[in-house]
């Protein structure tokens, strides 16, 4: 039998883990800031920059199986306290943008509701949850541009069906106060923003920049199948990303950035029977 964590031996000992990882991140925070490693934007503007780098929208009410409506509608509102910190956020030259710095701490104090969260156990409800789908929206936003991601935690589960999937599997992130975070750093001479809001049900973002950039990036997924493997199945594709000449419209550059390989969580059955391949 294999040896238990430290944090799932009892609810205790997962909060003091929890703690531990909130103070560890902290203070690994402080003396990188302290002796200038890294620099966090906190600066926003209300006025937008000029120029549309890229823009998305995601429903935010969605049925998935087996889960209460009531969660989704706590996530409306998180999601809407977590755009008034994050709306209108410039990202300059050198600076590390962080969700959680940003964002902060996402309980029931701050006003956040119980929301859908995911957990090593499967799905669950929690204060603050439903937040990953603003990690999603600003990863997205992020991987159509040329700002450097330098911390990420990608969802390993394929946890709901493809219904109306509209970006390539894969390409979310987990976030978790405060150690699970997602950082983006900005390596260009050129200042960014981003813009986020909730309207009509729906979760609306933009990534901005002072200039008209000379590239544009198209992001693909491919091979996309289901696999059995022994009793479990397995999603599985390769997401790319090209770097495509704004002026000509000739690739320069593409990359593999996902090599998916994802147990299915959710019914068989809803597996369409055209997408499985028999193969070792």
């Amino acid at each position: 039998m294999a040896r238990r964590l430290f944090c799932e031996l009892s609810p205790w000992a997962y909060s003091l883990s929890v703690k531990k990882g909130i103070f560890l991140r902290r203070s690994r925070d402080f003396v990188s800031s302290l002796f200038g490693r890294t620099r966090f934007a906190r600066r926003r503007e209300t006025e937008p920059l000029p120029v549309i780098v890229k823009s998305h929208t995601s429903p935010v009410l969605r049925k998935l199986h087996g889960v209460d409506m009531k969660l989704q509608e706590n996530k409306a509102k998180n999601l809407e306290l977590a755009a008034e910190k994050l709306n209108g956020l410039i990202l300059s030259p050198g600076e590390t943008f962080s969700f959680w710095r940003t964002v902060g701490i996402a309980d029931k104090k701050h006003g956040y509701l119980e929301g859908l969260v995911i957990s090593k156990d499967g799905l669950r409800s929690d204060w603050g949850g439903g937040l990953c789908q603003m990690a999603n929206m600003i990863h997205w936003l992020v991987l159509n541009s040329p700002l450097t991601v330098t911390e990420l935690h990608h969802h390993t589960d394929a946890l709901f069906p493809d219904d109306r999937r509209r970006v390539p599997f894969g390409t979310g992130t987990s976030v978790f106060y405060n150690y699970v975070d997602y950082r983006v750093r900005n390596d260009t001479g050129d200042r960014f923003q981003f813009l986020l809001w909730l309207e009509d049900g729906t979760l609306c973002g933009e990534l901005r920049c002072d200039r008209t950039l000379p590239y544009r990036w198209k992001l693909t997924e491919e091979n996309h199948h289901f696999r059995r493997e022994g009793e479990k199945m397995f999603r599985i594709s390769q997401v790319y990303r090209t770097v495509i000449d704004r002026e000509t419209g000739e690739e320069v550059k593409k990359e593999l950035i996902l090599d998916n390989h994802s147990e299915v969580m959710y019914d068989y059955a809803l597996i369409p029977p055209e997408q499985i391949r028999n193969e070792p």
